[in-house]
């Protein structure tokens, strides 16, 4: 059995069209994970889900964004804060006016059912008898990622009672491998909208059997600068954020605290 596990395609074709080379270049696999965050605060939406719906033997999770697109729900800041703090206003503005974008693509080429359908984990059992589980952050939540910055009490918090002995995940876009207690918790990174200081796009082909299971993470270039472009020629309305992780200059939230 062989499974690519990939998470936050961002609205990427162009990552996404990287990796999915990579894999046919690895053999191919037997089916697809992917881990949410598919759509939104890319320039091309519905090309990303075009694709992946297109996978053969797909399974998909939601994640927070794309709950966001479904829901009319939005991340921080929240108005309270924009009142407490106007500086906050821009940013404000540029969320609402960046998830209308992509909703008003996904409901106008007929996607939004499908992703409001997209189920909130999946799960097998490997030939082994190891018992996967993917999901977008974390067991139970779309939301609290895992990241260096997490204490050993908070990660066991995390992965209490999960039910399951490989944990995949992805949202924060930060590569990494750990076992907390008996489970063995990979974080695939990202496809799109990377982090330095490997601008490459991440993930994991899973290969089981028998005898156990192995993991081997991947990183793929793209054309970052053909990104940034396509975000200009549809004047996506925050180019400037999608360029900047293009270009290397953000850093993951939980690092700025």
């Amino acid at each position: 059995m062989r499974i690519a596990l990939l998470s936050d395609v961002h609205g990427n074709p162009i990552a996404l069209d990287a990796v999915l080379a990579d894999v046919q270049a690895q053999g191919g696999v037997d089916t697809y994970w992917v881990l949410g965050d598919l759509a939104a605060i890319g320039y091309d939406p519905v090309g990303a889900l075009e694709r992946l719906a297109g996978l053969p033997n797909v399974r998909c999770a939601r994640g927070n964004t794309d709950r966001y697109v479904v829901t009319g729900e939005r991340p921080n800041p929240a108005f309270a804060a924009v009142e407490s703090d106007l500086r906050l206003l821009p940013l404000l503005v540029d969320v609402a006016q960046s998830f209308a974008w992509t909703q008003g693509a996904v409901a106008a080429t007929g996607w939004l059912d499908w992703l409001a359908a997209l189920p909130f984990e999946q799960r097998a059992v490997l030939p082994d008898g190891a018992r996967l589980l993917g999901v977008h952050a974390s067991p139970g939540s779309d939301e609290r990622g895992v990241h260096p910055g997490l204490s050993d009490a908070e990660l066991k918090s995390l992965f209490a009672d999960c039910a399951a002995d490989l944990v995949c995940v992805g949202h924060t876009h930060w590569p990494m491998e750990l076992h907390v207690d008996s489970v063995h918790v990979v974080n695939l990174g990202s496809v799109s909208n990377p982090l330095p200081p490997d601008l490459r796009a991440s993930y994991i082909i899973l290969e089981a059997d028998d005898a156990g299971y192995r993991l081997q993470q991947r990183r793929v270039d793209y054309d970052h600068q053909a990104v940034i472009a396509a975000a200009q020629q549809v004047r996506h309305p925050v180019a400037g954020y999608i360029a900047r992780y293009m270009l290397g200059q953000r850093r993951a939230g939980w690092m700025q605290k």
